[in-house]
């Protein structure tokens, strides 16, 4: 089925016209990336060939509902789509852990959430829904979008002439040129085949995951009014609930078209994926370890909608952006982390934001080479700092004294230094991206040496479970780097925020490794400790930490 385009049918000048920007993929990557395109140069001819057929299912065949701050900002504000993601999409009540891996009464085990909505919004989003949605108003605004079109050849511009694509559409070969060429094709990779740019990495992860077309609210699983009244409002389901064990984490996502989306995300060695690729394994393998959550999918047998699985599913890429060539890779056709924390959203956001920035540079005749070389470096440096989030650490997940801690660490990070140049639109800013080179540097040094000791310390750790919430919402500093991010700052005010951030994040490190020290004193501190200029002795004899943890209710 032909999308409902308000313009003339493309395909009578399809083969007569140059193109500024030619997309290979209409999915979220693809079309957002037209939409920011748009919004910046209203004049500029784009297409976008997208192969499967609009509109899409509700509840599509798709893993990646869940946003975060960026991904959410991105979506909202940089795109305009907030009525949208307020009329059409759920708001999301944050993320809510359960260490509850062979539990039989979640009230039993420690939760780790917020009992109320913290200020900057995120949202749960069907992406059927809003890739539809994403493709309409793509073509009011202009651009050329052609669903069902299958690309079947491609050549690369050498420097000065223009790229050309081969595609079919309605039955029918076409050849098109575009000045600027971008594969937003998903895991298909084409331009990253073509140029052989595939990269592993050390994270050895698989998934599964399907849809069931009934909610699944975890409220139900308890009638402890106590446990039930921890929440206000009492909307666990909205939750990116994960249910966790050692090697694990399962999802629970609501979608506002009435499905739920469940996955399994694990460790490849604790946790082989033969052990779940088939619904009836996922179903036998959630009976053992999350029992609760099975006996609430054993009666929605029929209420299944799909299945799917990802081996390996964590990859890199050698290069993303050519200012030399004009190609560009975003989205999953680039590089891939883990679902875990919702990043796929977040670097579709930057990396279109950096092929809109190479893209305004190559209008103006500006150095698109030299801008591409540093946007690449520092895409690359994020990427390789959020892999050390998960690299090796699956096993924390089965650690009710050691996650919570991690969650605390990673947001703090992601709050305070990544959202930051997001939201305030520093990313672009070379000048300042320049000025602050040695302090993240410095940052990234202390995140790699903190998933490390967070490594050691859930080694010796006793996985203490008592049933307790850990409330997040309860650290005022935290909820207030939350509200925060929504805040306008200048470039003086920015400068100030990432100082303090930064030593909040050395203040946090330092509580930490305190905490862990008095219950675990043989634990190995040497390699954070140096970098923190800590000595070992006196951390030893330090007070209890009163701003790490969340109060417990």
């Amino acid at each position: 089925m032909q999308a409902t385009n308000p313009h003339a049918n493309p395909d009578s000048t399809l083969d007569s016209r140059q193109y500024d920007v030619a997309i290979i993929g209409g999915g979220l990557a693809g079309l957002t990336l037209s939409l920011q395109l748009k919004q910046a140069f209203a004049d500029l001819k784009i297409l976008v060939l997208e192969r499967r057929e609009h509109p899409v299912p509700e509840a599509a065949h798709k893993v990646g509902e869940s946003s975060v701050e960026i991904g959410a900002h991105y979506f909202e504000t940089v795109l305009g789509l907030k009525d949208h993601l307020q009329q059409h999409q759920l708001k999301k009540f944050g993320f809510r852990f359960f260490f509850s891996d062979g539990a039989t009464d979640i009230t039993q085990v420690t939760e780790l959430g917020a009992s109320m909505v913290l200020p900057t919004p995120s949202y749960q989003i069907d992406r059927g829904i809003f890739e539809n949605t994403l493709a309409e108003i793509a073509q009011k605004k202009g651009v050329t979008f052609l669903d069902g079109a299958m690309v079947k050849q491609f050549s690369m511009a050498t420097q000065d002439d223009s790229h050309t694509i081969e595609f079919e559409h309605k039955n029918q070969r076409h050849v098109i040129s575009s000045r600027w060429l971008i594969d937003a094709a998903g895991r298909a990779g084409m331009i990253k085949r073509k140029l052989d740019l595939q990269e592993s990495n050390e994270h050895n992860a698989n998934a599964v995951w399907f849809r069931i077309s009934e909610k699944i609210d975890i409220n139900n699983w308890s009638k402890d009014s106590a446990w039930l009244n921890r929440c206000n409002p009492p909307n666990r389901w909205l939750s990116t609930n994960h249910l966790c064990g050692e090697g694990y984490w399962a999802w629970l996502i609501p979608l506002a078209s009435g499905s739920h989306s469940v996955g399994i995300v694990a460790d490849a060695e604790l946790h082989p994926i033969e052990t779940m690729n088939t619904f009836e394994k996922a179903m036998t393998w959630f009976e053992k370890h999350q029992p609760l959550l099975f006996k609430e999918l054993d009666v929605k047998r029929e209420k299944l909608q799909d299945f799917a699985f990802f081996k390996r599913f964590s990859y890199g890429c050698k290069q993303v952006f050519s200012g030399k060539q004009r190609w560009a890779l975003t989205g999953e056709a680039g590089l891939f982390l883990d679902p875990f924390y919702s990043p796929g959203s977040d670097f579709i956001a930057i990396g279109n934001t950096y092929i809109t920035e190479l893209i305004r540079q190559d209008r103006a005749n500006g150095p698109v080479e030299m801008y591409a070389g540093i946007f690449e470096q520092v895409y690359f440096q994020l990427y390789q700092n959020m892999l050390t989030l998960y690299e090796g650490q699956y096993k924390l997940f089965g650690d009710p004294e050691v996650m919570p801690v991690k969650v605390i660490w990673d947001y703090t990070y992601y709050w305070g230094v990544m959202c930051q140049l997001f939201f305030q639109n520093r990313l672009t800013d070379i000048i300042t991206m320049s000025r602050m080179q040695n302090e993240l540097a410095n940052v990234q040094a202390l995140n790699i040496a903190m998933q490390k000791f967070l490594r050691q310390w859930g080694e010796i750790s006793e996985k203490k479970n008592p049933m307790q919430m850990l409330d997040q919402a309860s650290l005022p500093w935290f909820a207030e780097l939350n509200r925060g991010l929504r805040d306008t700052l200048s470039v003086e005010e920015f400068s100030a925020r990432m100082k303090t951030n930064l030593t909040q994040l050395d203040d946090l490190a330092k509580e930490i490794i305190m905490h862990a020290v008095s219950d675990y004193p043989t634990i190995d501190t040497t390699e954070i400790a140096a970098l923190l200029k800590l000595d070992r002795h006196a951390l030893a004899a330090s007070a209890q930490p009163a701003m790490l943890f969340p109060k417990a209710a």
